[in-house]
């Protein structure tokens, strides 16, 4: 009906709002719709949900490299978030994260502490996107044990942290380190055997499993004691009651294992698109710019400012690429991206930036398309924005 509507085949590049689901996941799910039995009840049709349920957890735990037994599932990263948070709050009584985190991170943080001023602990970042190791050592080396949450690659312009020197800070004075890594995971190979992190989120959705649906991993041994937000018959552990969703679970699994399997093609594949993406885009708008581009970022990220015209104007003068003018969390919010407000952006070209998502379906057919729209919209309203300010 769209493409119909519009005269052109859509283009979807708004992988880190929701990623379409893998076709391995999309079958997995359905066939566990059908599963009748409560992954709780030791009655056969339970135990088969279970042993369902046991082989996701086993097959996200691969693509972590951690133990099934240190996975808690949730119903996204915003529950992992506000989990990990509030658990090591009531621990610690404070957190230290930076101004680039998404709201389930940040806002989540602000509430805990309320009006107590020395309960949080926002560090800045630096125009590239990254805060200083440096800053970060001191502060927790001031302030000793701590929750610290930073995330592993930025939702806005997928600029990826350094995660080493600050878990080494962190843990040399016995603070714990928890990192948002949603848009990471299902991307870039990830080890947690290697990166020593306490507590780390994700969302199935955004590597290709569905909706609603995502984990929080506890590594074994880590100093938290269990802060449940959700009570009732101690489901997962004692760390997050209810009945859990089978079908959601499964899919996840599913997008875990086809991840993990062909992430090592996926990830050079959707650089070079990224690429052309913003070359062609700057090579025929040079007044353009992409942010975080000095910074190591995910493979198919690319947020780019366009002077003198407004994202809302664009995304609606190129209604046939699906992309973003921010976090699809903070959409039709009043205020512009916090994210490249603190990357040092005036109001004015952060609301005149627009964020493309790439992902594992993407084709350099559906990106030639999408540059030349946008090449097309970016000209369409910078002209009517000249013509509407007058001489």
């Amino acid at each position: 009906m769209e493409a119909a509507t519009y005269g052109a085949q859509p283009v979807y590049l708004d992988y880190n709002a929701t990623a379409p689901m893998r076709r391995e996941a999309l079958a997995a799910t359905r066939d566990a719709l059908y599963t009748v039995g409560n992954a709780s009840s030791i009655h056969h049709h339970g135990r088969d949900a279970a042993s369902r349920v046991d082989r996701a957890r086993r097959q996200l735990a691969d693509l972590l490299g951690c133990s099934p037994g240190e996975l808690i599932f949730t119903s996204g990263a915003t529950e992992a978030n506000n989990l990990a948070l509030q658990a090591s709050y009531a621990q610690h009584g404070l957190i230290i994260t930076s101004a680039v985190e998404h709201p389930a991170v940040l806002e989540t943080a602000r509430a805990l502490a309320g009006s107590t001023s020395d309960a949080l602990i926002t560090l800045p970042v630096d125009s590239k996107g990254q805060i200083d190791p440096e800053a970060l050592r001191a502060t927790v080396q001031l302030h000793g044990a701590a929750l610290v949450s930073i995330m592993m690659a930025n939702n806005e312009t997928g600029v990826i942290s350094d995660l080493t020197p600050v878990i080494e800070a962190a843990h040399a004075v016995g603070a714990l380190v928890h990192t948002d890594a949603t848009q990471y995971v299902g991307r870039l190979p990830l080890d947690l055997g290697d990166l020593d992190v306490d507590l780390l989120s994700l969302s199935a959705h955004k590597f290709g499993g569905p909706q609603g649906v995502g984990a929080l991993f506890i590594r074994r041994g880590t100093p938290l004691p269990q802060h449940p937000l959700v009570f009732g018959g101690g489901h997962e552990r004692g760390w997050r009651a209810g009945t859990l969703n089978v079908p959601g679970i499964v899919g996840l699994g599913a997008a875990a294992e086809a991840a993990r399997r062909e992430i090592s093609d996926e990830a050079p594949r959707i650089i070079k698109l990224r690429d052309l993406l913003e070359s062609e885009i700057l090579a025929r708008l040079p007044h353009s710019h992409v942010n975080g581009a000095l910074a190591p970022r995910l493979p198919g990220v690319a947020s780019i400012t366009f002077p003198g015209a407004p994202a809302d104007a664009l995304l609606s003068s190129m209604p046939n690429v699906a992309a973003s003018d921010g976090s699809a969390c903070s959409a039709g919010a009043p205020t512009p991206s916090h994210v490249l407000l603190a990357m040092g952006l005036s109001r004015e070209a952060a609301d005149s930036t627009i964020r493309f998502s790439l992902g594992f379906a993407t084709t350099e057919q559906e990106i030639r398309r999408a540059i030349d729209a946008t090449v097309r919209a970016v000209t369409h309203v910078q002209a009517v924005m000249d013509a509407t300010a007058g001489p």
